[in-house]
């Protein structure tokens, strides 16, 4: 069989391209890039622009292939307000749009799609599970939530497609927002939380979101969406503190008012000096946990990797990058 990873260049398809490679299926990565992974001693490589439905179109699929659609923009350089719908909308919601057009014009009917927690928008019930109201806070989820409704219209085509909505997305190779954390931390300053930090956070690693798609293949692809978290994450009270003194700083947590810093943050954000994803600051104080029952069930899935071990291990990458050289050194060496 053969598995096309669409954006596999990126975080979680070089993880999947490995899981899929050890288990000796044939792996194709279309990507705009091609980084110097040690992966694609193993796969093909195709260049291809998700954004370009040519390109899209002439990828060579064909009926009995699994696709994975991973191409994405994330929250990850900050945007200012006036240009995040063209920053997010063309990758996002175009190229999954492109991918499932031509996956129905060449009868492929086998896709993982990956979208992110944060179609859910402000917490309503706890734990959410997948059935929770969804009403996106920016442009990233909002055109997120627009593809999973135009898997909806695919599905009615004939297409079965798995979709994903996963947490904060941490492991080797991506440091992302951490590294100011751990910059406070390195620093020996006080690391400010919104609210008193009493509310779980919830993670989830590159490697479990990697085999919740192999269990999705394995399981035939059900028109579903799943939930992709930790299991009994911590507080961040809990998560941070622990971190601090694994670290060996003299670094404290300091609790804040939440209303007056998400106050403060949006002022920031509208005069176009965002130093913080609205979708990330005015949901931080509240109890967002996602339930995974659903995975669990349906796919035989479970994560392996739990929140305080995924954000030491972080820290430490953060750490050996430095040594090597310079904060983005952990960036420049792959792992795998």
């Amino acid at each position: 069989m053969k598995h096309v990873i669409i954006g596999g260049d990126g975080f979680v398809g070089r993880h999947l391209a490995r899981q899929l490679v050890d288990l000796g299926e044939t792996v194709v990565i279309a990507d705009i890039a091609r980084s110097p992974w040690p992966v694609y001693e193993h796969v093909t490589y195709l260049p291809v622009d998700v954004t370009d439905a040519a390109a899209v179109a002439t990828l060579p699929i064909e009926p009995g292939d699994a696709v994975y659609n991973l191409s994405a923009k994330m929250l990850s350089p900050i945007q200012t307000r006036a240009k995040r719908h063209d920053f997010f909308w063309p990758v996002n919601y175009r190229g999954a749009e492109n991918v499932m057009k031509a996956m129905a014009a060449r009868g492929v009917t086998t896709l993982v799609h990956f979208t992110t927690d944060m179609v859910y928008g402000h917490t309503f019930s706890w734990p959410q599970d997948e059935t929770h109201a969804t009403a996106p806070l920016g442009e990233y989820g909002e055109s997120k939530l627009a593809t999973e409704r135009l898997a909806e219209t695919y599905r009615e085509q004939g297409l079965s497609i798995s979709i994903f909505r996963p947490r904060l997305i941490i492991g080797p190779g991506r440091l992302g927002i951490l590294s100011k954390l751990f910059k406070l931390i390195d620093r020996h300053l006080p690391v400010p939380m919104i609210g008193s930090g009493r509310n779980p956070y919830q993670f989830i690693s590159v490697h479990d979101c990697a085999s919740a798609c192999v269990a999705a293949w394995r399981a035939g692809f059900p028109n579903e969406a799943y939930n992709l978290g930790s299991d009994d994450p911590p507080s961040v009270r809990e998560l941070l503190g622990g971190l601090i003194e694994e670290a060996k700083s003299r670094s404290f947590l300091l609790p804040t008012p939440a209303w007056a810093v998400k106050a403060t943050l949006n002022l920031l954000d509208r005069l176009n000096m965002p130093i913080m994803d609205p979708e990330q600051y005015m949901i931080a104080d509240e109890y967002c946990l996602l339930d995974t029952t659903k995975a669990k069930t349906q796919l035989g899935w479970r994560p392996l990797y739990d929140d305080t071990a995924m954000l030491r291990a972080a820290y430490r990458e953060y750490r050996a990058g430095l040594a090597k050289g310079g904060a983005t050194a952990a960036h420049a060496v792959p792992a795998e």
